[in-house]
């Protein structure tokens, strides 16, 4: 009894705190088209959309089969630890002969230029992306509406693969259809990678407006996971006028008061229901499991280039470093088992091919940057977590994403949450792993969105008339 009265005790005090002394609504960054390419800013630029192919040069087969075929043994594992130490070394050869002997580089190549590809300059950085636009008879009144989506670290524009003619297919319940447009972070991929310190979470949202204007979108929907989650909430925080609305397979909130309350209800977890408690608590462990987890980022945080030598100079060193993030970001318990279970969510050749988006255009180190130019003073000091999301926004949860926290958190900055999915399976890479499942709530949250604006306008006319 007396465990619950200090809980409940605990409950008022922290969640008091956090009612009356919450830090004001902060305001979104006015940022500026900083210049991030070579040198200094040209007088001119070429800022035309040019046609783009994925081609895997004959000089850079050459040699990553040289490097695979001259792959060293690795040491042997401990024996009974599965994947917690990292990526098994029994597994190496498995992967490294599917990559020298199985994967078909031509037809894989044609494979990532199913959908066409385009190429921009942006700030100073020429930016690759993919834009589908929907098949429609002449004369159908079915909308059109543009739809940025983003990919994070590890992934690439790989992932969008399979949810791409989901989306820009009609619905025979829908009288919208989405135009899409899929980039690679700058550093990713074919994107130009910044020649100068500071692209950031933040500067990429703005640099990304940027790209959805040059295309002719003024107003357009937003949707992304990991990096692409973040980005896309600070570019619907910053450009409200922009972003008509945003959906997310990672919402989160980093606010400290946000965290008080979670440390709050850890006292007394019974107040969630019991599917939501199993995610978020007890708080300690979860703590513990990120620790543990996150060495990557803490790498990639502080010296991004010195790891990315290693990576860019060995494909198998690669195939480990993202393989084992893949494997425990889909379900964490993978890393119990001899493989990773891997092959229960992806074929051998999707995982190669994503490997193939840093290895051909040698883009490890500068893709790990995103972590360092996002975790420093600078971000810091724009309290982007503290700048609301205002426009109607979606979120879908998988149940082994890496991080839950419930709806009654999330609002804390997604002030006009309209939606949150508790979907049945998946994790991480929801949009490689359960394309169908995401595309459903992507269809249905921008119905809502819709719905809401129609909602509005329907009380302006009223209120006009009285």
């Amino acid at each position: 009894m007396g465990v619950l009265l200090w809980g409940f005790l605990g409950i008022v005090l922290i969640g008091g705190a956090t009612i009356f002394i919450s830090p004001p609504v902060q305001q979104p960054p006015k940022l500026t088209d900083v210049y991030w390419g070579p040198g200094d800013e040209p007088k001119k630029t070429d800022t035309s959309v040019r046609p783009f192919k994925i081609t895997f040069q004959k000089e850079m087969l050459d040699d990553l089969r040289n490097r695979l075929k001259n792959t060293r043994k690795m040491q042997p594992p401990l024996e009974n630890v599965g994947w917690t130490y990292g990526l098994s070394g029994d597994f190496v050869p498995v992967i490294v002969d599917h990559w020298l002997n199985k994967y078909d580089f031509k037809k894989r190549e044609a494979h990532l230029n199913q959908y066409p590809q385009f190429i921009t300059n942006v700030q100073g950085l020429d930016i690759h992306f993919i834009h589908v636009k929907p098949q429609l008879p002449k004369n159908s009144k079915i909308q059109v509406l543009p739809l940025y989506l983003q990919h994070g670290w590890p992934g690439s524009i790989v992932e969008f693969q399979k949810i791409i003619p989901m989306l820009t297919t009609p619905r025979s319940d829908r009288n919208f259809v989405f135009e899409v447009v899929a980039p690679s972070l700058p550093g990713f991929g074919y994107s130009q990678a910044a020649s100068k310190a500071g692209l950031g979470a933040v500067q990429m949202a703005h640099l990304m407006k940027n790209l959805m204007l040059r295309l002719g979108f003024d107003k357009f929907y937003t949707q992304g996971g990991d990096w692409g989650a973040v980005i896309g909430a600070n570019m619907a925080s910053m450009y409200p006028q922009h972003v008509l609305g945003m959906h997310s397979n990672m919402c989160l909130v980093v606010r400290p008061w946000t965290w008080l309350k979670i440390a709050a209800y850890s006292l007394m977890p019974s107040l969630l229901p019991e599917d939501e408690r199993q995610l978020m608590f007890p708080l300690s462990t979860k703590l513990a499991l990120g620790i543990e987890e996150t060495g990557y980022l803490h790498l990639q945080a502080t010296k991004p280039d010195t790891i990315g030598i290693g990576v860019s100079d060995s494909p198998a060193g690669l195939a480990a470093y993202i393989l084992e993030k893949m494997a425990y970001c889909t379900k964490p318990d993978n890393k119990f088992t001899d493989d990773g279970n891997l092959l229960e969510k992806f074929t051998m050749d999707e995982l190669i091919d994503n490997l193939m988006m840093y290895w051909a255009p040698n883009k490890a180190s500068s893709s790990f940057r995103i972590y360092a130019e996002s975790f420093n003073k600078q971000t810091f000091g724009y309290k982007m977590d503290n700048v609301p999301v205002t426009v109607p926004s979606a979120c879908a949860q998988f149940p082994y994403e890496i991080i839950f926290q419930s709806a009654n958190f999330l609002r804390d900055r997604f002030v006009n949450l309209l939606r949150v999915t508790k979907m049945p399976r998946g994790g991480h890479f929801a949009v490689l792993e359960e394309p169908q499942l995401l595309a459903d709530d992507i269809w249905a949250s921008v119905q809502a969105f819709r719905d809401y604006y129609a909602a509005q306008e329907q009380e302006r006319l009223e209120k006009q008339k009285s």
